[in-house]
């Protein structure tokens, strides 16, 4: 049986009178380029996040950009984040002019270890970012603690985690902003890029929403030196109509999750994900870990069960951060996840046979290692 690891087109199946009616609308207002589909979004989104304000933007990295720069991030600070994680999550405060620092994550969360956070800050530091990977947020509590200590902006990266919950509390809703990506294959996915950043804060979402139109709150009279990071109408449109479908895909991700938790808890050589005490795990990504990683996924895609990395290298090992001289060995449980991590077939319309089968196959190809 065929398993892909992702399939777009039977969630637009599903949704396709609503989204070719919203996308006319769009045409027949001629409303390309931000305006009223936007503004209705930012209003939905802001409300489904539990926030005052919701400022849309061109992607998830325009997303933390702004924040960081409506914040005052620039030459000179630096920012506590995590390895584990896109690169996007560092290039927002690269691009600042900033330095990330990291720190390691949590061996069974996978997300920012808060016992490594206050040896990792010094006098330059001006911000952590919490990375809530894979669809489960950080631990929040002492994150804030430690920020509200320090004088520090909390900035979430949220771009795999709409609709989870820390406490009862929305991602995006406790720092003091939170950043999501809305490309396709995410929860909540547009049909193109888009990204928003959600904040209590009045100033910082008026200064961000200046920043993405080019340092304008008036046309022609710029302020600021900004940047074009406007959303489009279409994906403002298209995310309205699957805003309202997200809660109960959410539930879907979740049924499917346990199903695999319930197949793979008990294979020698697997460690299925952990949802925490704390949590509401949303399953962007549904990573078990396997020594032999490379092995299993070649086995799984002769059988046509396609699976994913995310992420093979962390980020202070690419290229990219050499500058850093941060080799290896220096963030061991972040550098050990990127070794074993295979992202399982996730999303709301995987059929329980698919998982079964998948479950089936990474039974029988882990039993044949382990008879070797």
């Amino acid at each position: 049986m065929k398993v892909p690891y992702l399939d777009l087109k039977a969630q637009y199946e599903s949704i396709r009178g609503e989204i070719g009616d919203a996308i006319q609308q769009v045409l027949d207002r001629t409303a390309f380029a931000g305006g009223p589909f936007v503004a209705q979004f930012e209003k939905e989104f802001a409300a489904f996040c539990g926030t005052r304000f919701s400022a849309g933007v061109g992607s998830g990295t325009d997303a933390l950009w702004m924040a960081l720069l409506g914040l005052g991030i620039g030459p000179g600070d630096e920012v506590v984040t995590v390895p584990d994680t896109f690169i996007a999550t560092a290039e927002a405060i690269s691009w600042c002019g900033a330095k990330p620092v990291f720190v390691d994550v949590d061996p069974v969360t996978y997300n920012m270890d808060p016992s490594k956070i206050e040896s990792a800050v010094t006098e330059k530091t001006k911000a952590i970012i919490p990375v809530h990977l894979f669809g489960q947020m950080a631990d929040m509590d002492p994150v804030m603690e430690i920020a509200r200590k320090r004088k520090l902006y909390v900035v979430e990266d949220a771009s795999q985690a709409h609709g989870a919950e820390y406490k009862g509390k929305k991602a995006g809703s406790i720092g003091d902003a939170g950043c999501f990506s809305f490309y396709p294959g995410k929860n909540l996915g547009a049909y193109g890029e888009a990204g928003a950043v959600v904040t209590n804060n009045e100033e910082l979402d008026k200064k961000m929403r200046m920043l993405r139109d080019h340092g304008q709150a008036k046309k022609y009279y710029h302020s600021l030196i900004g940047w074009n990071a406007r959303m489009d109408g279409i994906q403002g449109a298209v995310l309205s109509v699957k805003l309202k479908h997200l809660d109960a895909w959410t539930e879907a991700r979740r049924r499917n999750a346990k199903r695999y938790d319930e197949l793979l808890r008990n294979v020698p050589g697997v460690i299925v994900p952990v949802e925490a005490p704390y949590a509401k795990h949303v399953y962007h990504i549904y990573a078990i870990r396997v020594a032999d990683r490379d092995r299993l996924i070649a086995s799984l895609a002769e059988k046509d069960i396609h699976c994913g990395i995310h992420y093979p290298i962390p980020v202070h090992l690419l290229d990219a951060y050499k500058s850093l001289n941060l080799g290896k060995g220096s963030f061991p449980v972040a550098e050990k996840n990127a070794a074993e991590f295979v992202s399982l077939p996730m999303f709301a319309e995987l059929s329980r046979e698919q998982i079964e089968t998948v479950g089936k196959e990474i039974w029988s190809e882990l039993a044949s290692l382990t008879a070797r």
